[in-house]
């Protein structure tokens, strides 16, 4: 569910009414932003901990505490003197000073090879532009994170950004990771505010949360505590033909990599049988490439591959301008679910009828240069209004790519992802995420909760190969990516941030 700012402090006020603590709730917000910090640095390092004067930093010197009890080199940088802070603050200062070096020189000067910055500033309830002292701090954060090696943890909200629009200040912090408290901020996921919020981890806390309904919530986050009912645990007789047959049709002459990528990505989520399709001219080449567990067939006629038995089918990756597929009829009268990516995408541009009257469910997965074809002026245009339009007009799923893809199809929430790096910005990743969707479809999961999935798992294989694979945004490769997807899927079952 996603919240005003003032829907959030209502709901803060009426648990603190109803008898819950303000520290019980920054105790429990402090632990969670702590073991948020160690997914994505699973080894210790230095860690500085930027706090202001109310409960926002409250938040970020519980989790200064805890951090320094795992090992690491903890620093507290006060934005302002002791007698202006809040009574919880002191209290958790007093704590974490046991602990933590108290007193550190400029931020310049401190060096890790693993340096995290907690931007503990300013919370929901801070307005108006940033003044002095926090300017100069917000600013010395940003060039320390520019050129400094510093990753930047925002707490709750990036000090500066509006929490309601999404609008930024000249001096707001970039974060490269926002861990919000409870529920994510509705100028979290605004358009404008991506590059300041960077990843978003929304950190349940039960005692707020259990006290909202969501199930009425028109805009939601996709979380793993969301997400991950959805795919449920095997049985112990379960077979091949429970999970699924998929037949891709992918690959041209000079775009083999498309085909191998995605079949590739459909075997390691988890299908059953797959089965590509190729033009005769590239089959032979395409059946050395894939993993053995993939089947090369030449591409058959329409009405061929209409009489087949598949749970799924897969069509665009690397088909190229001019198809040797009759993608627009496939598209229409395939009756069982289809994944349309790519140059399929492409091919049904010039005629989206073949989605108003389709066989069977369709999910679209376009980048925004698929989009603008598809719906012609979409880029300049808030990008929930060009999917929230396109679902009415259209009965499918629609997925837009793009730092915080978003998936919608009508009757169901909007649904923001939350997982993936700038490293994933490179040719081939929306070629796995074509594959991990259609195996999921094939493993008996709806296609909008499908998309929703296998943007979560892409994007968090895409994090782990950094983090724990020894990758950086620069090296990181769709191949690569594809030894991580199961760490992806446990990773969603134990529910991380």
């Amino acid at each position: 569910m996603i919240l005003t700012c003032a829907a959030m402090k209502e709901l803060e006020q009426r648990a603190f009414s109803e008898g819950l603590s303000a520290d019980a709730l920054m105790e429990d917000a402090g632990l969670q932003i702590a073991r948020a910090v160690r997914q994505f640095f699973p080894g210790s390092g230095v860690c500085v901990a930027v706090f202001g004067k109310g409960n926002n930093g409250g938040d970020a010197l519980v989790a200064a505490r805890h951090l320094a009890a795992w090992g690491w080199d903890v620093r507290l940088l006060a934005a302002f003197p002791d007698a202006e802070w809040g009574p919880l603050p002191k209290a958790k200062f007093a704590a974490a000073a046991r602990c933590c070096r108290a007193e550190i020189a400029e931020l310049d000067s401190i060096v890790g090879e693993s340096l995290v910055i907690l931007d503990g500033l300013l919370g929901i309830g801070a307005s108006g532009a940033l003044r002095e002292p926090l300017c100069a701090i917000t600013r010395a954060i940003n060039r320390k994170r520019a050129f400094g090696n510093a990753v930047v943890f925002a707490l709750d909200i990036p000090t500066g950004l509006n929490g309601d629009t999404g609008a930024a200040d000249p001096a707001c912090i970039v974060a490269d990771h926002t861990l919000t408290i409870g529920f994510a901020k509705q100028g979290l996921v605004a358009d404008s505010a991506t590059n300041f919020v960077g990843r978003l981890s929304v950190l349940p806390l039960r005692d707020l949360s259990t006290r909202l309904d969501a199930s009425r919530a028109d805009a939601i986050v996709a979380t793993p505590e969301i997400l991950r009912t959805l795919l449920p645990r095997r049985a112990a007789d379960t077979h091949k033909g429970d999970c699924g047959r998929v037949g891709i049709i992918a690959g041209s002459r000079g775009y083999l990599g498309a085909a191998v990528l995605c079949a590739a990505a459909c075997v390691r989520a988890g299908a059953g049988l797959v089965t590509l399709f190729a033009p005769p001219a590239i089959a032979e080449a395409l059946a050395i490439k894939v993993p053995p567990e993939v089947m090369v067939r030449v591409l058959p006629t329409t009405d061929e591959l209409l009489a087949m038995m598949f749970d799924v089918f897969a069509i665009g990756p690397g088909i190229g301008a001019h198809p040797a597929a009759d993608v627009s009829a496939l598209a229409r009268k395939i009756p069982q679910p289809v994944v349309l990516d790519a140059d399929g995408l492409n091919a049904i541009a010039r005629d989206l009828t073949v989605l108003a009257d389709a066989a069977g469910e369709r999910v679209l997965t376009p980048h925004p240069g698929e989009m603008e074809r598809l719906a012609p002026g979409s880029g300049a245009r808030p990008r929930r209004e060009v999917v929230g339009s396109f679902i009415k007009k259209y009965p499918m799923t629609l997925l837009l790519k793009g730092a915080r893809t978003l998936v919608g199809k009508s009757g169901e929430p909007a649904s923001f992802n939350t997982t993936g790096t700038p490293g994933m910005a490179v040719g081939g990743m929306g070629d796995i995420l074509t594959g991990v969707i259609a195996a999921l479809i094939g493993q008996r999961v709806r296609p909008f909760d499908a998309a929703r999935l296998g943007a979560w798992l892409c994007g968090r294989a895409g994090e782990i190969a950094i983090s724990h694979g020894g990758e950086s945004e620069e090296s990181l490769t769709p191949s690569r990516m594809l030894d991580f997807l199961g760490a992806a899927f446990r990773d969603l079952r134990a529910g991380c941030f």
